[in-house]
């Protein structure tokens, strides 16, 4: 079965309410700061991070949140003690910090990304933490608590300026391998002066000045370890300057294949060759480059099916005088630059755009996008009179078949305020039906955009449990049927920029009150059907049993 349709019946819903975003970040609990550690070194390592991240840690249905920090003592000392964060959502709005109990502070971890995935199988979400010369891997104990297996388990990243990374089963075998997206060659003891002479005006430097890092791709070996099979996979011979990643059919032969976002560089699309090795095609399906054919600072991607054509099309967010690449699938393995046709292309020429996420803001059927910007040049404003460090976000809404709406205006004040955004997860955390953002800032503390109003419009959400697969799912495609709206989506590994997403896929449907057919093709081959399923729910659907019973309470809304 190949989970592919055609346009017809994709149309957007009607906005009943407006949506309007608010930050509730303090208000929830959240008292989280970002340090970069800034200094007058210009330190490359200072403007690139950090993500932010969804993981039900305790399996109670509520979504919880990390946030990574970015300072180690070997670049400068702090005033206080730093540490990433995991906060516990509390179920009335607010978040507890955990951290300490649970044993993820990250200490002395230059950190950038954060990547979840239950790599044992056990039901409980692992948390790998990405950083400047090496990562963490905690694993779930089941109790509330964490342990660092990272040596056991050999995923070290040892010497690697590790950035995003996604957790997904290259070959099949129900187990959950990791690639990760690497950056460049830094270190502090090559640190080069850039930028002009004189006071104020040294900058960080392009990354052109370092040699790029090939990815690392880690085989799953089922018994806690994993193998480096970067080389032998085909991955560990293309140096890049890796940034985001995505892990996705691109063409729907049931096997996932590897995007990467490089920064100045031409990005690489690894193709599964379905015998544990991949070929990189990006230039040949293209979506290496543009269509003026340069090459650009590429930072956040994700793929979604934005056209109702069964594809995932892709997005790639680039610095500022570039262009956010809309790259439509049309099929037979090739994509085509729909950036001027989508009309995402003036918006985005302006600001530097980092975690990147499709997402149906409004439930209206239609797969929006979201972009989180912030420029990576401090003083950027000594050289760009109209350009500013801290940048608004931007919101395109999906009219229909791609076609996008900038609204970044109408959704509220606090989803316009300036920020230094790097890291961006959507997720439903008070699982009332619409998607919430979080998004991490560098140097400044996070927001939680919470969507009010989203939810007049009706929804489906579907968390999936593999048996035969692995536990994510990861690599498992929906097809949504209500009335005349046919959805697709697949359960995706990374996505974004250093971050990790809510592991449900959500569906907006609009005034469509049932849903007729819920179609699911799991990695393993498998393929489960529901019918005449009601709107507005939460479904947990478990290979080889369908509906199963699992808690997803919902939060009392909050003024």
């Amino acid at each position: 079965m190949t989970l592919v349709g055609s346009s017809a019946g994709f149309r957007s819903g009607v906005a009943v309410n407006p949506v309007r975003y608010v930050d509730v970040a303090r208000s929830a609990g959240i008292s989280f700061q970002h340090d970069n550690a800034a200094s007058s070194e210009k330190y490359l390592i200072e403007t690139m991070g950090s993500g932010c991240g969804w993981i039900d840690y305790d399996q109670n249905g509520l979504l919880d949140l990390y946030l990574v920090n970015g300072a180690s003592t070997r670049l400068y000392t702090p005033k206080h003690a730093l540490r990433s964060a995991l906060y516990r959502n509390n179920g009335d709005g607010t978040f507890t910090d955990v951290t300490l109990k649970a044993g993820v502070a990250a200490e002395d971890l230059f950190g950038m990304g954060v990547a979840v995935g239950d790599y044992d199988n056990d039901g409980f979400p692992d948390l790998l933490i990405l950083g400047y010369e090496r990562c963490i891997l905690y694993h779930n104990n089941g109790d509330g608590t964490f342990t660092d297996v990272t040596s056991r388990a050999g995923v070290g990243n040892v010497r690697k300026w590790g950035s995003s990374a996604a957790w997904f089963d290259y070959d099949n075998d129900g187990l959950l391998d990791l690639v990760i997206a690497n950056y460049v060659d830094w270190s502090p003891e090559r640190n080069f002066w850039c930028g002009d002479k004189g006071p104020g005006l040294r900058s960080y430097c392009h990354p052109d000045v370092y040699h790029g890092e090939p990815p690392t791709l880690y085989h799953n070996n089922g018994d806690g370890t994993f193998s480096d099979v970067s080389k032998r996979s085909g991955l560990g011979i293309k140096a890049g300057n890796g940034l985001g990643v995505v892990t996705f059919d691109y063409d729907n032969d049931g096997w996932q294949d590897i995007f990467i976002a490089n920064d100045h560089m031409p990005n690489y699309l690894f193709h599964n060759n379905r015998d544990g090795t991949f070929r990189e095609i990006g230039y040949s399906a293209g979506v290496a480059v543009g269509i003026d054919g340069q090459f650009e600072a590429g930072m956040g991607t994700d793929a979604a099916d934005t056209t109702g054509s069964g594809r995932l099309d892709l997005i790639v967010a680039h610095l500022d005088q570039q262009l956010a690449r809309l790259y439509q699938n049309v099929g037979e393995g090739y994509f085509e630059d729909a950036t001027f046709r989508s009309r995402i292309s003036y918006a985005t020429f302006h600001l530097s755009g980092f975690g990147t996420r499709f997402m149906d803001y409004d439930n209206d059927g239609a797969r929006d996008l979201f972009i989180a910007n912030g420029h990576v040049l401090d003083n950027i404003q000594r050289y760009h009179a109209d350009t500013t460090y801290a940048e608004p976000k931007l919101m395109f809404r999906n009219t229909g078949h791609g076609i996008f709406q900038n609204v970044s205006e109408q959704l509220g004040s606090d989803f316009q305020l300036p920020r230094v955004s790097r890291g961006a997860a959507i997720a439903d955390f008070d699982n009332d039906g619409d998607l919430d953002i979080l998004v991490s800032n560098n140097g400044q503390p996070p927001q939680l955009l919470r969507n009010d109003g989203g939810n007049s419009n009706h929804w489906l959400q579907i968390f999936l449990i593999g048996t035969r697969s692995n536990r994510d799912a990861v690599g498992a495609r929906v097809k949504v049927t209500a009335g005349d709206l046919v959805l697709y989506d697949e359960r995706k590994g990374g996505m974004s920029y250093q971050s990790a997403q809510d592991p449900r896929l959500h569906f907006g449907l609009g005034q469509r009150r049932t849903v007729e057919e819920v179609e699911i093709k799991w990695p393993s081959g498998g393929l489960t059907k529901l019918t005449n399923l009601k709107s507005d729910q939460i479904l947990a659907i478990e290979e080889g049993k369908g509906l199963v019973t699992r808690p997803f309470p919902r939060v009392p809304a909050k003024s």
